[in-house]
Protein backbone atom coordinates (compact mmCIF):
# COMPACT_ATOMS: atom_id res chain seq x y z
CA UNK A 1 0.00 0.00 0.00
CA UNK A 2 1.20 3.34 -1.04
CA UNK A 3 1.65 6.43 1.56
CA UNK A 4 -0.91 8.17 -0.45
CA UNK A 5 -3.59 5.18 -0.49
CA UNK A 6 -2.91 4.87 3.38
CA UNK A 7 -3.51 8.17 4.11
CA UNK A 8 -6.92 7.71 1.77
CA UNK A 9 -7.91 5.06 3.75
CA UNK A 10 -7.21 7.06 7.35
CA UNK A 11 -9.59 10.08 5.73
CA UNK A 12 -12.13 7.31 4.95
CA UNK A 13 -11.86 6.01 8.60
CA UNK A 14 -12.20 9.06 10.09
CA UNK A 15 -15.16 10.30 7.99
CA UNK A 16 -16.89 7.45 9.51
CA UNK A 17 -16.10 7.50 12.46
CA UNK A 18 -17.46 11.27 12.38
CA UNK A 19 -21.11 10.07 10.87
CA UNK A 20 -21.18 7.37 13.74
CA UNK A 21 -20.51 9.50 16.07
CA UNK A 22 -22.94 11.92 15.17
CA UNK A 23 -25.44 8.94 15.11
CA UNK A 24 -24.54 8.08 18.88
CA UNK A 25 -26.01 11.31 19.61
CA UNK A 26 -28.52 12.15 17.67
CA UNK A 27 -31.05 11.41 20.56
CA UNK A 28 -32.67 15.10 20.26
CA UNK A 29 -34.84 13.94 17.38
CA UNK A 30 -36.40 11.39 18.77
CA UNK A 31 -37.77 13.19 21.94
CA UNK A 32 -40.79 12.97 20.54
CA UNK A 33 -40.67 9.48 21.06
CA UNK A 34 -40.85 9.95 25.07
CA UNK A 35 -43.11 13.57 24.84
CA UNK A 36 -45.86 10.81 24.40
CA UNK A 37 -45.36 8.60 27.25
CA UNK A 38 -44.79 11.45 29.51
CA UNK A 39 -48.39 12.73 28.63
CA UNK A 40 -50.24 9.39 29.50
CA UNK A 41 -51.70 9.22 33.22
CA UNK A 42 -49.74 7.81 36.02
CA UNK A 43 -51.52 4.75 35.69
CA UNK A 44 -51.23 3.93 32.15
CA UNK A 45 -47.08 4.46 33.12
CA UNK A 46 -46.54 7.85 31.88
CA UNK A 47 -46.22 11.15 34.52
CA UNK A 48 -49.13 12.78 33.72
CA UNK A 49 -47.35 15.92 32.42
CA UNK A 50 -49.36 18.43 29.88
CA UNK A 51 -48.07 19.17 26.70
CA UNK A 52 -46.16 22.09 27.31
CA UNK A 53 -44.49 20.16 30.48
CA UNK A 54 -43.26 17.34 28.00
CA UNK A 55 -42.04 19.94 25.11
CA UNK A 56 -40.26 22.08 27.42
CA UNK A 57 -37.07 19.90 28.20
CA UNK A 58 -36.78 19.36 23.91
CA UNK A 59 -36.93 23.45 23.98
CA UNK A 60 -34.41 24.21 26.34
CA UNK A 61 -32.48 21.49 24.69
CA UNK A 62 -32.12 22.94 21.39
CA UNK A 63 -30.78 26.26 23.08
CA UNK A 64 -28.54 24.95 24.89
CA UNK A 65 -27.82 22.57 21.94
CA UNK A 66 -26.75 25.29 20.06
CA UNK A 67 -24.63 27.64 22.41
CA UNK A 68 -22.94 23.75 22.69
CA UNK A 69 -21.95 23.92 19.50
CA UNK A 70 -20.08 27.04 19.45
CA UNK A 71 -18.37 26.34 23.10
CA UNK A 72 -17.16 22.81 21.35
CA UNK A 73 -16.19 24.04 18.28
CA UNK A 74 -13.93 27.06 19.99
CA UNK A 75 -12.26 24.62 21.82
CA UNK A 76 -11.96 22.12 19.39
CA UNK A 77 -9.89 24.75 16.83
CA UNK A 78 -7.99 25.03 19.86
CA UNK A 79 -7.08 21.76 20.95
CA UNK A 80 -8.32 19.47 18.14
CA UNK A 81 -11.93 17.28 18.17
CA UNK A 82 -11.14 13.87 20.30
CA UNK A 83 -11.14 15.24 23.83
CA UNK A 84 -14.08 17.54 23.26
CA UNK A 85 -16.24 14.78 21.20
CA UNK A 86 -15.68 12.73 24.26
CA UNK A 87 -16.47 15.52 27.07
CA UNK A 88 -19.53 16.31 24.44
CA UNK A 89 -20.60 12.13 24.37
CA UNK A 90 -20.01 11.88 28.66
CA UNK A 91 -22.38 14.62 29.34
CA UNK A 92 -24.72 13.35 26.42
CA UNK A 93 -24.82 10.46 28.32
CA UNK A 94 -24.74 11.62 31.97
CA UNK A 95 -27.57 13.71 31.12
CA UNK A 96 -29.99 11.05 29.98
CA UNK A 97 -29.28 8.63 32.89
CA UNK A 98 -29.37 11.48 35.64
CA UNK A 99 -33.20 12.35 33.91
CA UNK A 100 -33.82 8.86 34.71
CA UNK A 101 -32.77 9.19 38.14
CA UNK A 102 -34.79 12.63 38.27
CA UNK A 103 -37.78 10.99 37.57
CA UNK A 104 -41.57 12.27 37.51
CA UNK A 105 -39.54 15.95 38.36
CA UNK A 106 -39.93 18.57 35.33
CA UNK A 107 -37.39 20.74 36.71
CA UNK A 108 -34.66 18.11 36.90
CA UNK A 109 -35.39 16.63 33.71
CA UNK A 110 -35.12 20.24 32.28
CA UNK A 111 -31.96 20.45 33.86
CA UNK A 112 -30.36 17.05 32.82
CA UNK A 113 -31.73 16.10 29.64
CA UNK A 114 -32.21 19.94 28.39
CA UNK A 115 -29.32 21.50 29.67
CA UNK A 116 -26.61 18.79 30.43
CA UNK A 117 -27.60 16.39 27.51
CA UNK A 118 -28.13 19.57 25.38
CA UNK A 119 -24.96 21.34 26.15
CA UNK A 120 -22.83 17.46 25.50
CA UNK A 121 -24.65 17.12 22.07
CA UNK A 122 -23.94 20.40 21.12
CA UNK A 123 -20.05 19.74 22.02
CA UNK A 124 -20.36 16.63 19.62
CA UNK A 125 -21.79 18.01 16.93
CA UNK A 126 -19.69 21.05 16.54
CA UNK A 127 -16.56 18.83 16.53
CA UNK A 128 -17.55 16.41 13.98
CA UNK A 129 -17.32 18.46 10.93
CA UNK A 130 -14.52 19.97 11.31
CA UNK A 131 -11.92 16.99 11.46
CA UNK A 132 -13.86 15.59 8.69
CA UNK A 133 -13.65 18.28 6.25
CA UNK A 134 -9.57 18.61 6.89
CA UNK A 135 -8.82 15.11 5.59
CA UNK A 136 -10.83 15.53 2.55
CA UNK A 137 -10.03 18.35 -0.58
CA UNK A 138 -11.61 21.24 -0.51
CA UNK A 139 -14.00 20.68 -3.20
CA UNK A 140 -15.68 17.71 -1.19
CA UNK A 141 -16.96 19.82 1.08
CA UNK A 142 -20.44 20.07 0.64
CA UNK A 143 -20.81 16.08 0.14
CA UNK A 144 -18.78 15.48 3.86
CA UNK A 145 -21.17 18.27 5.00
CA UNK A 146 -24.11 16.24 4.34
CA UNK A 147 -22.93 12.78 5.48
CA UNK A 148 -21.79 14.11 8.78
CA UNK A 149 -25.08 16.44 9.14
CA UNK A 150 -27.19 13.46 7.67
CA UNK A 151 -25.89 11.01 10.05
CA UNK A 152 -27.21 13.35 13.27
CA UNK A 153 -30.65 12.99 11.17
CA UNK A 154 -30.62 9.63 10.82
CA UNK A 155 -30.19 8.94 14.57
CA UNK A 156 -34.46 9.77 14.88
CA UNK A 157 -34.44 6.29 12.66
CA UNK A 158 -32.68 4.45 15.30
CA UNK A 159 -33.33 5.93 18.51
CA UNK A 160 -37.25 6.27 17.67
CA UNK A 161 -38.07 2.53 17.58
CA UNK A 162 -35.43 1.70 20.49
CA UNK A 163 -37.01 4.29 22.95
CA UNK A 164 -40.87 2.50 22.10
CA UNK A 165 -39.09 -0.85 22.78
CA UNK A 166 -37.00 0.31 26.26
CA UNK A 167 -40.51 2.01 27.59
CA UNK A 168 -42.66 -0.66 26.91
CA UNK A 169 -40.15 -3.16 28.85
CA UNK A 170 -38.55 -1.20 31.56
CA UNK A 171 -40.57 2.16 32.01
CA UNK A 172 -39.63 5.96 31.63
CA UNK A 173 -37.05 5.89 34.30
CA UNK A 174 -34.88 2.77 33.34
CA UNK A 175 -35.45 3.71 29.57
CA UNK A 176 -33.44 6.95 30.19
CA UNK A 177 -30.56 5.00 32.13
CA UNK A 178 -30.33 2.19 29.56
CA UNK A 179 -30.24 4.53 26.52
CA UNK A 180 -27.88 7.09 27.98
CA UNK A 181 -25.56 4.13 29.36
CA UNK A 182 -25.55 2.42 25.57
CA UNK A 183 -25.44 5.99 24.14
CA UNK A 184 -22.01 7.21 26.01
CA UNK A 185 -20.17 4.18 25.92
CA UNK A 186 -20.93 3.99 22.14
CA UNK A 187 -20.11 7.87 21.47
CA UNK A 188 -17.07 8.48 23.85
CA UNK A 189 -15.49 5.04 22.44
CA UNK A 190 -15.95 6.40 18.69
CA UNK A 191 -14.40 9.75 19.50
CA UNK A 192 -11.18 8.46 20.48
CA UNK A 193 -10.89 7.46 16.64
CA UNK A 194 -11.12 10.68 15.94
CA UNK A 195 -8.34 13.62 15.11
CA UNK A 196 -7.05 16.24 12.47
CA UNK A 197 -4.69 15.59 10.26
CA UNK A 198 -0.96 16.30 11.41
CA UNK A 199 0.28 20.03 10.49
CA UNK A 200 0.70 20.86 6.85
CA UNK A 201 -1.53 17.74 5.64
CA UNK A 202 -2.39 18.38 1.91
CA UNK A 203 -5.49 16.45 0.96
CA UNK A 204 -4.55 14.70 -2.26
CA UNK A 205 -6.29 16.07 -5.38
CA UNK A 206 -6.32 15.95 -9.09
CA UNK A 207 -5.14 19.02 -10.53
CA UNK A 208 -8.63 19.98 -11.95
CA UNK A 209 -9.69 19.44 -8.29
CA UNK A 210 -7.01 22.09 -7.45
CA UNK A 211 -8.01 24.48 -9.93
CA UNK A 212 -11.66 24.47 -8.56
CA UNK A 213 -10.59 24.41 -5.01
CA UNK A 214 -8.87 27.38 -5.56
CA UNK A 215 -12.12 29.32 -6.30
CA UNK A 216 -13.76 28.21 -3.24
CA UNK A 217 -10.96 28.76 -0.64
CA UNK A 218 -10.70 31.63 1.28
CA UNK A 219 -7.24 33.61 1.16
CA UNK A 220 -7.07 33.55 4.68
CA UNK A 221 -9.10 31.80 8.10
CA UNK A 222 -11.36 34.51 9.28
CA UNK A 223 -11.47 34.84 12.83
CA UNK A 224 -15.47 34.30 14.62
CA UNK A 225 -14.64 38.65 14.92
CA UNK A 226 -13.79 39.35 11.31
CA UNK A 227 -16.66 36.97 10.20
CA UNK A 228 -18.79 38.70 11.95
CA UNK A 229 -18.12 42.34 10.20
CA UNK A 230 -18.82 40.91 6.80
CA UNK A 231 -22.11 41.68 5.03
CA UNK A 232 -21.97 38.05 3.66
CA UNK A 233 -22.07 36.16 7.09
CA UNK A 234 -25.23 38.03 7.74
CA UNK A 235 -27.02 37.13 5.04
CA UNK A 236 -25.79 33.85 5.43
CA UNK A 237 -27.59 34.26 9.16
CA UNK A 238 -30.86 35.68 7.63
CA UNK A 239 -30.66 32.99 5.22
CA UNK A 240 -30.26 30.04 7.97
CA UNK A 241 -32.65 31.20 10.18
CA UNK A 242 -35.57 31.81 7.34
CA UNK A 243 -35.28 28.62 5.50
CA UNK A 244 -34.56 26.88 8.76
CA UNK A 245 -37.27 27.95 10.21
CA UNK A 246 -39.69 26.98 7.24
CA UNK A 247 -38.62 23.60 7.15
CA UNK A 248 -39.17 23.24 10.80
CA UNK A 249 -43.05 24.73 10.88
CA UNK A 250 -43.68 21.67 8.55
CA UNK A 251 -40.99 19.00 10.26
CA UNK A 252 -42.34 20.11 13.99
CA UNK A 253 -46.00 19.49 13.20
CA UNK A 254 -45.63 16.67 10.43
CA UNK A 255 -48.07 14.16 12.54
CA UNK A 256 -50.64 16.83 13.41
CA UNK A 257 -50.57 17.63 9.35
CA UNK A 258 -50.65 13.99 8.87
CA UNK A 259 -54.04 13.40 11.08
CA UNK A 260 -56.02 16.82 9.53
CA UNK A 261 -54.90 16.98 6.10
CA UNK A 262 -54.83 13.08 5.28
CA UNK A 263 -56.43 11.47 8.58
CA UNK A 264 -53.76 9.52 8.51
CA UNK A 265 -53.94 6.62 11.14
CA UNK A 266 -49.99 6.28 11.46
CA UNK A 267 -48.58 9.54 11.32
CA UNK A 268 -45.34 8.19 13.08
CA UNK A 269 -44.54 5.83 9.12
CA UNK A 270 -44.63 9.78 7.59
CA UNK A 271 -42.36 11.09 11.13
CA UNK A 272 -39.97 8.51 9.64
CA UNK A 273 -40.42 8.78 6.27
CA UNK A 274 -39.47 12.15 6.68
CA UNK A 275 -36.24 11.47 8.55
CA UNK A 276 -35.09 9.88 5.55
CA UNK A 277 -35.72 12.16 2.69
CA UNK A 278 -33.98 14.72 5.39
CA UNK A 279 -31.06 12.64 5.32
CA UNK A 280 -30.98 12.06 1.53
CA UNK A 281 -31.69 15.86 0.82
CA UNK A 282 -28.79 16.75 2.96
CA UNK A 283 -26.02 14.18 1.46
CA UNK A 284 -27.54 14.26 -2.28
CA UNK A 285 -28.00 18.44 -1.91
CA UNK A 286 -24.22 18.62 -0.31
CA UNK A 287 -23.15 16.27 -3.43
CA UNK A 288 -24.95 18.61 -5.80
CA UNK A 289 -23.21 21.56 -4.28
CA UNK A 290 -19.91 20.87 -4.88
CA UNK A 291 -20.75 20.13 -8.45
CA UNK A 292 -22.77 23.11 -9.27
CA UNK A 293 -22.07 25.64 -6.57
CA UNK A 294 -22.92 26.48 -3.35
CA UNK A 295 -25.34 29.41 -4.21
CA UNK A 296 -26.79 27.56 -7.15
CA UNK A 297 -27.54 24.72 -4.91
CA UNK A 298 -29.18 26.87 -2.79
CA UNK A 299 -31.71 28.41 -5.70
CA UNK A 300 -32.64 25.44 -6.27
CA UNK A 301 -33.55 23.91 -3.22
CA UNK A 302 -35.23 27.28 -1.86
CA UNK A 303 -37.36 27.51 -5.77
CA UNK A 304 -38.31 23.78 -4.84
CA UNK A 305 -39.54 24.77 -1.44
CA UNK A 306 -41.46 27.73 -2.24
CA UNK A 307 -43.41 25.43 -4.89
CA UNK A 308 -44.04 23.00 -2.49
CA UNK A 309 -45.47 24.97 0.20
CA UNK A 310 -47.90 27.16 -2.39
CA UNK A 311 -49.14 23.40 -3.01
CA UNK A 312 -48.83 22.14 0.61
CA UNK A 313 -52.34 23.15 1.86
CA UNK A 314 -53.82 21.37 -1.39
CA UNK A 315 -52.06 18.10 -0.18
CA UNK A 316 -55.32 15.52 0.75
CA UNK A 317 -54.13 12.25 0.13
CA UNK A 318 -51.57 10.22 1.21
CA UNK A 319 -49.74 9.79 -1.94
CA UNK A 320 -49.70 13.97 -2.13
CA UNK A 321 -48.54 14.48 1.04
CA UNK A 322 -45.98 11.85 0.70
CA UNK A 323 -44.38 14.38 -2.54
CA UNK A 324 -44.83 17.33 -0.58
CA UNK A 325 -42.59 15.52 2.76
CA UNK A 326 -40.17 14.54 0.19
CA UNK A 327 -39.61 18.13 -0.96
CA UNK A 328 -39.58 18.94 2.55
CA UNK A 329 -37.08 16.80 3.70
CA UNK A 330 -34.58 17.44 0.35
CA UNK A 331 -34.54 20.98 0.43
CA UNK A 332 -34.22 21.51 4.48
CA UNK A 333 -31.54 18.83 4.44
CA UNK A 334 -29.72 20.52 1.44
CA UNK A 335 -29.84 23.83 3.64
CA UNK A 336 -28.08 21.80 6.03
CA UNK A 337 -25.21 20.48 3.77
CA UNK A 338 -24.80 23.48 2.34
CA UNK A 339 -24.25 26.06 5.40
CA UNK A 340 -21.26 24.19 6.67
CA UNK A 341 -20.08 23.77 3.29
CA UNK A 342 -20.22 27.60 2.38
CA UNK A 343 -19.06 28.55 5.34
CA UNK A 344 -16.14 26.77 5.20
CA UNK A 345 -15.65 28.25 1.74
CA UNK A 346 -16.09 31.80 2.49
CA UNK A 347 -13.96 31.70 6.35
CA UNK A 348 -11.62 28.66 6.21
CA UNK A 349 -11.16 25.66 8.45
CA UNK A 350 -8.75 26.51 10.55
CA UNK A 351 -11.53 28.32 13.01
CA UNK A 352 -14.15 26.71 11.44
CA UNK A 353 -16.02 24.88 14.82
CA UNK A 354 -16.35 28.34 16.02
CA UNK A 355 -17.19 29.98 13.19
CA UNK A 356 -20.14 27.64 12.00
CA UNK A 357 -21.06 27.34 15.64
CA UNK A 358 -22.11 30.72 15.43
CA UNK A 359 -23.98 30.67 12.48
CA UNK A 360 -25.51 27.70 13.80
CA UNK A 361 -26.87 29.62 16.21
CA UNK A 362 -29.61 30.83 13.71
CA UNK A 363 -31.08 27.13 13.55
CA UNK A 364 -30.99 26.91 17.24
CA UNK A 365 -33.73 30.18 16.94
CA UNK A 366 -35.45 29.00 14.36
CA UNK A 367 -35.97 25.58 16.12
CA UNK A 368 -37.16 27.81 19.44
CA UNK A 369 -39.93 29.85 17.50
CA UNK A 370 -40.79 28.07 13.92
CA UNK A 371 -42.91 24.88 15.45
CA UNK A 372 -44.68 26.96 18.00
CA UNK A 373 -45.57 29.98 15.77
CA UNK A 374 -47.19 27.15 13.23
CA UNK A 375 -48.46 25.52 16.51
CA UNK A 376 -49.89 28.86 17.21
CA UNK A 377 -51.86 29.57 13.71
CA UNK A 378 -53.54 25.99 13.58
CA UNK A 379 -54.85 26.54 17.17
CA UNK A 380 -56.16 29.61 15.96
CA UNK A 381 -57.64 29.02 12.60
CA UNK A 382 -57.77 25.29 12.71
CA UNK A 383 -55.61 24.08 10.02
CA UNK A 384 -52.10 24.91 8.95
CA UNK A 385 -53.01 26.95 5.56
CA UNK A 386 -51.22 30.47 7.21
CA UNK A 387 -48.54 28.65 7.86
CA UNK A 388 -47.77 27.17 4.63
CA UNK A 389 -48.78 31.07 3.03
CA UNK A 390 -46.30 32.08 5.46
CA UNK A 391 -43.31 29.50 4.63
CA UNK A 392 -44.37 30.51 1.17
CA UNK A 393 -43.58 34.23 0.80
CA UNK A 394 -40.77 33.60 3.23
CA UNK A 395 -39.03 31.35 0.62
CA UNK A 396 -39.30 34.29 -1.92
CA UNK A 397 -37.62 36.36 0.52
CA UNK A 398 -34.97 34.76 0.34
CA UNK A 399 -34.36 33.74 -2.88
CA UNK A 400 -33.68 37.64 -2.63
CA UNK A 401 -31.56 36.99 -0.09
CA UNK A 402 -29.69 34.92 -2.01
CA UNK A 403 -29.60 36.87 -4.35
CA UNK A 404 -27.82 39.68 -2.57
CA UNK A 405 -25.29 36.98 -1.04
CA UNK A 406 -24.20 35.79 -4.58
CA UNK A 407 -23.35 38.90 -5.39
CA UNK A 408 -21.67 40.29 -2.37
CA UNK A 409 -19.25 36.68 -2.72
CA UNK A 410 -18.83 37.65 -6.03
CA UNK A 411 -17.65 41.29 -5.47
CA UNK A 412 -14.89 39.43 -2.97
CA UNK A 413 -13.81 37.20 -5.64
CA UNK A 414 -13.59 39.85 -8.63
Amino acid sequence: MTENQATQNKAKKILAACALFNLSIGILFAWSALQLRLTMPIDDGGFGWSSSQAGFPYVIAIVFFSLGVVIGGRIQDKIGPRWVMTTGGTLMGLGLILSGFAGNNVAGVVLCFGIIAGVGMGFGYGCAAPPALKWFPPTKKGMISGIIVGSFGLSAMIYAPLINLLLSLFGIEWTLIVLGTGALIASVSIAQFISNPPSGYVPAASETTTQQAAKSTPATDFTWREMLETRRFRLMFIMFILASSVGLMVIGNMTRIAQTQVGSESPWILVSFLAITNTVGRIVGGKISDKVGRINALYMALILQMLNMAAFPFYSTMPALLVGIVLVGFCYGTLLSVMPALCADQYGLKNFGVNYGILFLAWGASGLVAPMLAGFFFDATGSFTVTYIICAVMTIGMIYVNFLLKKDIDSRMA
